[in-house]
């Protein structure tokens, strides 16, 4: 029986809803001015000028009292609306969409020349909800595999460049006008960076603030937003492009090692290009709203730092190998993550019950059976990263998610399998080709990631978002969603 991920609230942390409340308190503190503002607003209205001139006349101010509330006004103004966060849109997106040529059916998926090795992947590959029609890149097409840093630079030239070049077209954003660069891989880093990559292909400009994360793993796309996020707040009428990618090629493992066989069978090909901007002139082109970005990292804890680790097995074969505990960490980070973020987007009457069940259990019996939060009264739309079967089938039940909530996750790993970092974009580009979203329509994107992290972002859609017709999605849309029948538990 495969591993489980631990039943959500059985052991959540009150510090993890303090600190949801805390954002909540921190992001709407603010908006306190706006009524009273508009009460006295409505007063004033109200009391007429004749009513409004007589107390006036009656306050009996001199010309320096005058004049020291005439500045506090404009100085409480100031403060006031300089310390307004700055809205972030995202403009558009694109996928790369990789070519038939590097389709990788299972029949002609040439594993290892070890039979256990080939029997142990097959029946990985069976139960995994990939599909027929998954990509991998050029040199793993080779017999043996020929993973050297110059076809990894192509694959990364390939997946990264078509991408860039998809958004620049669908966006009408020139070179120049790029004002952030991020770019995330967590298992490529050359030098140049990725990002000096980027940068020398579209002679971007020398003053352009560019970054490259590396080693952040699958949830590495969030963690870009987030700093893109902190990065628009500081720099006014700015741009900001995200690529988030993984590179393939030289991460193929050679070994037989049943733990770190596992990346093989799961990861393919894939990249997305993301504009993000600060422009009040982009509000109305963008198609969403970045709302909140909620981080959670336990790399604190050994067993959670350990549980994705890039090593030598006995032979000296590099891999990544994934812990048997993986799970339960991910469930762990999981209720950390999600007990934050709660108080930010659930409805009041949720987080009242929650509450009260939380509270319930901590102090009068600890067997109340917990309430669990209906994420669905906060998001119409769901984007679980399609790292794996397992993963899709254990948010579904902990969140109590219908089929058509994870939808757009099992077809994303069915049809392109596990991007990496990149997943998320390619689902949300599944529920645009349905035709499923709607103008106010709430989007919730979760990913996991070595560390051990667990990284949330929340989107609001700006407006009825038509059926594109291009995209990663444009020649087999009608053909999702497939049947995937259920993994037979012995």
């Amino acid at each position: 029986m495969p591993p489980t991920l631990p039943e959500f609230s059985s052991s959540v942390k009150l510090k993890y809803v303090k600190l949801g409340y805390q954002y909540l308190v921190n992001h709407f503190l603010g908006f306190l001015l706006i009524p009273i503002m508009a009460a006295i607003a409505v007063e004033l209205l109200r009391m007429g000028p004749q009513e409004i001139l007589s107390v006036w006349n009656s306050l009996h101010f001199d010309l320096v009292q005058t004049l020291c509330s005439a500045f506090l006004i404009v100085f409480i103004s100031t403060v006031y609306f300089m310390s307004k966060p700055r809205t972030v849109y995202l403009v558009d997106y694109a996928c790369y969409k990789p070519p038939v040529t590097c389709r990788v059916p299972f029949s002609r998926l040439i594993l290892k020349d070890n039979p256990k090795s080939v029997e142990f992947q097959m029946r990985i590959l069976e139960r995994s909800g990939l599909g027929e029609e998954t990509c991998l890149p050029p040199a793993i097409h080779y017999i043996p595999p020929n993973p050297t840093m110059e076809s990894a630079r192509g694959e990364a030239q390939m997946v990264i460049f078509t991408a860039m070049d998809d958004l620049f077209k669908k966006t009408g954003l020139k070179p120049r006008d790029i004002d952030i660069l991020i770019v995330n891989c967590s298992l490529f880093s050359p030098t140049p960076s990725l990002s000096a990559m980027v940068i020398n292909k579209y002679k971007l400009r020398s003053n352009i603030k560019s970054f490259n994360l590396s080693g952040m793993g699958c949830s590495a796309g969030l963690i870009s937003v987030d700093l893109a996020r902190d990065l628009l707040q500081v720099h006014p009428n700015s741009n900001a492009v995200i690529v988030s990618t993984e590179i393939i090629t030289p991460n193929y493992y050679k070994g037989n090692d049943r733990a770190m066989l596992l990346p093989n069978c799961l990861f393919r090909m894939g990249a997305a290009a993301i504009l993000l901007s600060n422009r009040r002139s982009d509000r109305w082109r963008a198609k969403y709203r970045l709302c909140h970005v909620v981080r959670t990292h336990r790399g604190a804890d050994d067993k959670s730092y350990y549980c994705v680790y890039e090593q030598e097995d006995k032979d000296g074969n590099v891999g990544i190998n994934l812990s048997k505990d993986l799970m339960a960490i991910a469930g762990e980070a999981l209720k950390s993550n999600i007990t934050t973020l709660g108080p930010l987007v659930l409805p009041a009457s949720e987080q009242i019950l929650f509450l009260l069940s939380l509270i319930g259990r901590k102090i009068f019996n600890p067997k109340w059976k917990p309430y669990i939060p209906d994420f669905k009264l906060a998001f119409e739309h769901f984007c679980i990263h399609a790292g794996g079967r397992a993963v899709i089938d254990e948010l579904q039940k902990n969140l109590q998610l219908s089929a058509e909530h994870v939808e757009a996750s099992r077809m994303t790993l069915h049809r392109f399998g596990n991007t990496s970092s990149s997943s998320l974009w390619y689902e949300l580009s599944y529920i645009e080709a349905k035709g499923r979203m709607r103008h106010g329509d709430r989007v919730w994107q979760i990913a996991f990631g070595s560390g051990f992290k667990c990284n949330s972002a929340v989107w609001k859609c700006n407006r009825t978002i038509k059926v594109p017709t291009d995209g990663p999605w444009s020649d087999s849309i009608d053909r999702y969603p497939v049947y995937i029948p259920e993994i037979v538990k012995l």
